[in-house]
């Protein structure tokens, strides 16, 4: 059928629309805004707590001890600086993957933008676009549309004149014409727009346990500063004697020692540069994120289902060879038509280059190609021609007999040497969608396609990470799993997805006992992701065709190619925008390096806050004179861990994702807290017995502090590579360098210990490292014992 035509808008009926703001313009950021940035980084809750005790230290001249607040400050301008960067960047990489339309304007068909389409408009629509606003069909040729991400029916809908699309649903066969009735927010995709994709955060193990660890300090901060206001008012004589003297203003700055010191402001902020540095890393190899916390999603991929055309293979289909069946004449001429069409697929526009002269007639009819049946056929006088999968046009229940067999064995035989097969079959017109009865088998037409050069390697590194690689296709499955072969992967056989059983078991028992899949249809495509999904495994799903885009819409982590349909990467998580395969390991690795680097850092400021907290109460609890002032817990803070808590987690590590972040970084951190507050204790303690001036007592406890302190840093870097032993030594001469100069003595208020202050906080020192050795001995113990029941539960899976 012939496709209906029209002029079209004029450029003047443009410009007016234009001029009215009936335009397809909307602005729908793929990332934060600047506002929600600011917002996120800024007013939090213990950003206010910070405040609150920056402003009353300033109130009662306690100046010096208010650092801390210019650190909170730098935390939330540095937070904020890097969040925007990266908006910035993935903003840019958007723009340039922002999907076109064609439109007819002045009686000529061009490709503009989508967000230039203007109320109107004579859309052309045809296999593979995506509609770009909402649409009345004026001309149809086998139009369908596949309006699955709108509505949830996943089955193609035919469109003719008069039939409303939808912007958003994607046309997986035929062509057509449609005038556009809604643009910009009213249309339908818009609309859902402005709900379904406002910026929220995925799901993210990192995000949701540092949330939870601030919950829990928020419900106990209060009750223990309190508790530690209250021991340091009856240590300075008393409420009466500390209000009448002015000692309650020492008594407000060491509770607000104790209250800073519990906050772990520092772990927000380096996990929300980490997510940032790495969205931004992945952008210079043309990786685009969609949401910064996707980045820590792909650490905990362990199956990654890859499409072969356009992943595996470079996507070119090249025609090989005609092998005649049936001598009948026109066969070349209908390859011609077949070739020559506008809603060609690759493998038809590939038949061009052999075939060039079609039949000098005009088809009677047509039956578009549908990635159900895969096949299409047209119909001229000579009767209908059947263009499609062999399997899927003679399908073994419905045609028996020598000819038939031989076919399906010729047809296996070729598929086995890695390239696509398709049978031209004619037969008497059906007047429906189904294979005459009588069609004979004309010509088998074979395909090549060119297998990616870094298909090989990348698929080894998947394989090296334990990451398991499911690779399903449309086309024959022997085919397929010869190239898989080609490309390393252990595939004797590949499965034909018309065989897969119904039962959800038996289902997943066929996924876990093969590698490669045929003939998959796009639903199959999601069942498949669903299946191993509800297997407990992590999916990523590469795609770049429409019939990718539903399975990578529901997998964990959907990889789209740049060349690929406007749906796809529409839903995807990630996109290739040079579509190079061998992005992957660098994404799959920049995960990983995230959520391990984090995991590691995460324990560093935990275990501050365990024994911040454990000090106050223990302190708060003996009645005893809390042991700093907060700008010598500042000064700790920084050398033992703020400063080099920015270069490990920037670090690269390609350590194996395991569940349970929290449980394994609190494993470690309570106890190792709960070392350093004994140690602290039994110091102060025994320092107030011999009567330790408190200033003595505050430069050794600030002393054992800092000593354990990186002691806890060594223990963590573990294996300490040259970088890393670069670092602490540094911290380590900046702790002699603040002991040595006069200045920084004097503005810490830290002394000369003298010889039984110096003999206690060598013992305390040795003690609380001792004790950090066999936490650390029995978390690694643990931690070990995690990754092999993983590596087990993986197995089994």
């Amino acid at each position: 059928m012939i496709v209906a035509s029209g002029q079209g808008l004029s450029a003047s009926e443009v410009a007016t629309r234009i001029a009215d703001g009936r335009t397809n313009a909307f602005v729908q950021d793929t990332s934060r805004s600047v506002r929600s940035i600011i917002r996120a980084n800024v007013l939090t809750l213990f950003n206010g707590i910070i405040l609150a005790c920056f402003l009353v230290l300033f109130a009662i001249g306690r100046w010096q001890d208010a650092l801390f607040g210019f650190s909170a400050i730098a935390n939330a301008v540095i937070g904020s600086v890097q969040e925007y960067r990266a908006k910035r960047a993935l903003d840019r990489l958007a723009l340039l993957n922002a999907p076109t339309a064609r439109v007819v304007r002045d009686s000529g068909e061009a490709e503009i933008d989508g967000a230039q389409v203007v109320m109107d408009d004579l859309l052309v629509l045809r296999a593979g676009d995506q509609v770009p606003a909402d649409a009345i069909v004026v001309g149809s040729g086998g139009l369908q549309l596949d309006e699955s991400m709108l509505t949830g029916e996943s089955d193609a809908v035919n469109k003719v004149q008069g039939d409303r699309v939808l912007s958003g649903s994607v046309v997986v066969g035929g062509e057509g014409t449609a005038t556009v009735d809604r643009v910009g927010a009213e249309s339908f995709a818009n609309s859902l727009a402005a709900e379904a994709k406002r910026f929220s955060l995925v799901a993210s193990e990192l995000r949701s346990s540092i949330d939870r660890v601030l919950k829990w300090v928020s419900w106990i901060i209060g009750p223990v500063t309190l508790l530690v206001l209250n021991a340091q008012m009856v240590a300075l004589g008393g409420w009466d004697q500390a209000l009448s003297t002015g000692a309650w203003r020492d008594a407000a700055t060491a509770s607000i020692a104790s209250v800073v010191a519990m906050v772990p402001l520092g772990l927000v902020l380096m996990t929300s540069i980490t997510f940032a540095v790495g969205a931004v890393k992945l952008a210079r190899q043309q990786v685009l994120v969609q949401e910064l916390p996707a980045v820590e999603g792909l650490a905990r991929v362990d199956m990654i289902c890859l499409d072969k055309t356009g992943t595996l293979t470079q996507g070119d289909i090249v025609f090989d060879e005609a092998h005649l069946l049936t001598a009948t004449p026109g066969w070349e001429r209908v390859l011609a038509w077949y070739g020559g069409q506008n809603d060609a697929n690759a493998t038809a526009r590939s038949l061009a280059s052999r075939f060039t002269t079609p039949p000098g007639e005009l088809p009677l009819g047509r039956v578009p190609f549908s990635s159900d049946r895969k096949w299409s056929a047209v119909v001229f006088a000579d009767g209908m021609w059947v263009l499609g999968g062999p399997e899927m046009v003679f399908p073994a229940q419905r045609f028996t007999g020598p000819r038939y067999t031989h076919l399906a064995a010729q047809a296996t035989d070729l598929a086995a040497t890695g390239r696509r097969t398709l049978i031209l079959a004619r037969g008497t017109p059906t007047g429906d969608e189904t294979v005459p009865a009588d069609a004979v088998p004309v010509v088998l037409l074979t395909f090549r396609e060119n297998i990616r050069p870094d298909a090989a390697d990348t698929l080894s590194f998947f394989a090296a990470q334990e990451v398991s690689v499911r690779i399903i296709s449309g086309d024959n499955p022997q085919t397929v799993a010869a190239i898989a072969r080609d490309v390393g992967l252990d595939a004797a056989h590949g499965f034909d997805a018309r065989n897969f059983p119904d039962d959800d078991g038996e289902f997943l028992r066929t996924l876990n006992e093969h590698v490669v899949f045929g003939r998959v249809t796009p639903n199959q495509k999601r069942r498949i992701v669903v299946a191993l999904k509800s297997a407990g495994h992590t999916v990523a799903m590469t795609g770049d065709g429409v019939n990718d885009a539903l399975a990578v819409k529901e997998a964990d982590i959907g990889v789209a190619m740049n060349s690929g349909s406007a749906a796809t990467k529409a839903v995807a998580r990630l996109v290739l925008l040079d579509n190079r395969f061998s992005h992957l390991p660098s994404v799959v690795a920049e995960g990983r390096q995230v959520i391990a680097n984090i995991e590691r850092v995460s324990m560093l400021f935990l275990t501050k806050t365990a024994y911040a907290t454990l000090l106050a109460i223990t302190f708060g609890l003996l009645l005893l004179p809390f042991p700093f002032l907060p700008r010598q817990l500042s000064v700790t803070d920084g050398l033992t861990i703020g400063i080099p808590a920015f270069f490990l987690a920037l670090l690269p590590n390609a350590q194996r994702y395991v569940p349970g972040f929290l449980r394994r970084s609190l494993t470690f951190a309570i106890p190792a807290g709960a070392a350093v507050t004994l140690g602290l204790g039994c110091y102060a303690f025994l320092a107030a017995e011999q009567g330790i001036p408190e200033p003595e007592i505050r430069s050794g406890s600030t002393l054992i502090l800092t000593i354990v302190g990186l002691w806890i840093l060594i223990v963590l870097s573990r294996p300490v590579t040259r970088f890393k032993g670069l670092v602490i030594g540094t911290m380590m001469i900046g702790l002699v360098v603040i002991y040595s100069l006069s200045d920084t003595r004097d503005f810490l208020q830290l002394v000369d210990p003298t010889l039984p202050t110096a003999v206690l906080v060598l013992g305390a020192s040795l003690t609380s490292i001792g004790l950090i050795e066999v936490v650390r001995f029995v978390h690694r113990r643990l931690a070990r014992r995690d990754a092999g029941r993983v590596a087990v539960q993986s197995t089994a899976k």
